[in-house]
């Protein structure tokens, strides 16, 4: 088996070949939250580049819920024909192209002037920059059944645009994950206590996404391997996890770990663990294999042809590519032409590692931009350079959103 091979989905759907671009959040939507053209023409990119599936950055289920300024939303039918013209460009070179689709629940930003809604009223804590996250509301039943069904929707309207499949993010700290964490899941009601009562919003969104598109359509799930929290969601909570998911036509399970707190999908972590420098999550991929009956993809500083081949041939059926594709979005059909480019960032190490996870993220979203605007990127990019202008841009991005907020009825 190598990376070149297809993939056959549970559903019947084949992928071309194992290689998978992951999500990257771009903050590129236009005035409307709707797909600008910079982001078609940086998925154009990607659409040539060869990967077999194409994954969007986070696309909001509720406009009120952000999991930044510029963030795209698919909530109802306005912007439809938007959509339908990035699915045509996302599939244009015969990959599979899945919407992400997110809550942030408590990581949203105070200055977005949204009400922030978390399983229970626990703030993020992230020292001095905690301040920009208020603390959260605790989700009543009423506001859990409408999320519910906000992600149904999504997914309903994401096929209707043309779009071969949905991820559901279960993972990095956002709601879904927080509802799975026992550290920000502390309710007392069905939704919380128990791994089976924590993991229920997760099912039960599975379970109405499932019921409203077709049974080619793809249904998968991004789940943390852990949060690499002490106290929090572990390995064996995800193998169970993954065990519920089992039975409910899940047609891929994405690994990988983390949270705003904890930025594992950096290869950081806070419990004692230590990370590979490349496939981080790797090992828990393998385990978790054991109990899984659908594909599992795994996603997490890959960058090198050997090293995705090393875990395709471990038995995980997809190798997802972040930061690589960032910078070289030919990247597989490089790989395939016999290739040996291997696209990397220099380390940041700085001491405050909350503001070197902003600023890793500020370089990544640096080398999107250039793309987006057909130019070659820069991956040796000065990080204090990129962080102060992704602050700048996120300042403009936030009253944009704002604007749109009060232009329209939520």
């Amino acid at each position: 088996m190598n990376v070149f091979d297809t993939l056959q989905l549970p559903n019947g759907s084949t992928i071309k070949n194992r290689i998978a671009k992951a999500a990257m959040e771009e903050n590129m939507a236009d005035l409307e939250q709707a797909p600008s053209e910079a982001l078609m023409r940086l998925y154009q990119a990607w659409a040539d580049g060869g990967a077999g599936l194409i994954i969007t950055g986070n696309v909001m289920v509720d406009g009120r819920a952000m999991t930044g300024p510029g963030g795209v939303v698919l909530q109802d039918e306005q912007q439809l024909e938007k959509f339908r013209r990035w699915a045509r460009i996302g599939r244009s070179g015969g990959a599979q192209f899945w919407l992400q689709i997110n809550h942030p629940g408590r990581q949203m930003q105070a200055n977005l002037g949204q009400k922030t809604w978390a399983p229970s009223a626990i703030p993020l804590s992230l020292g001095k920059l905690s301040k920009r996250f208020a603390t959260p509301h605790a989700m009543s039943q009423s506001v859990i059944e409408e999320v519910i069904q906000r992600f149904a929707n999504t997914a309903r309207l994401g096929e209707q645009a043309g779009f071969t499949g949905v991820e559901i993010h279960a993972a990095h700290g956002y709601l879904l994950s927080q509802f799975l964490s026992p550290l920000t899941n502390q309710r007392t009601d069905d939704w919380g206590g128990s791994l089976e009562n924590r993991a229920r919003l997760l099912v039960e969104i599975v379970k109405a996404v499932r019921a409203v598109v077709s049974m080619d359509f793809a249904v998968a799930v991004k789940l943390n391997s852990a949060d690499f929290q002490r106290g929090g969601f572990t390995a064996d909570d995800a193998k169970k996890v993954v065990g519920l998911l089992n039975d409910l036509a899940v047609d891929l399970v994405e690994l990988s770990g983390g949270s705003y707190e904890v930025p594992a999908m950096q290869g950081e972590a806070r419990d004692g663990n230590t990370l590979a420098r490349e496939a981080y999550f790797v090992e828990f991929a393998r385990d978790i294999q054991t109990v899984a009956r659908m594909p599992i993809m795994v996603t997490g500083g890959i960058r090198r042809r050997p090293v995705a081949e090393m875990v395709v041939q471990s038995g995980v059926e997809m190798v997802g590519i972040g930061t690589a594709l960032a910078i070289d979005p030919y990247l597989p059909r490089d790989w395939f032409q016999g290739k040996d480019n291997a696209p990397q960032l220099p380390p940041i190490t700085w001491k405050n590692k909350t503001v070197a996870s902003l600023a890793n993220m500020a370089v990544v979203k640096f080398q999107l931009l250039k793309l987006s605007r057909d130019k070659k990127t820069h991956p040796n990019v000065s990080p204090l350079r990129a962080l102060v202008l992704q602050q700048l841009a996120a300042i403009f991005r936030t009253r944009q959103y704002r604007n749109w907020v009060e232009k329209r009825p939520m």
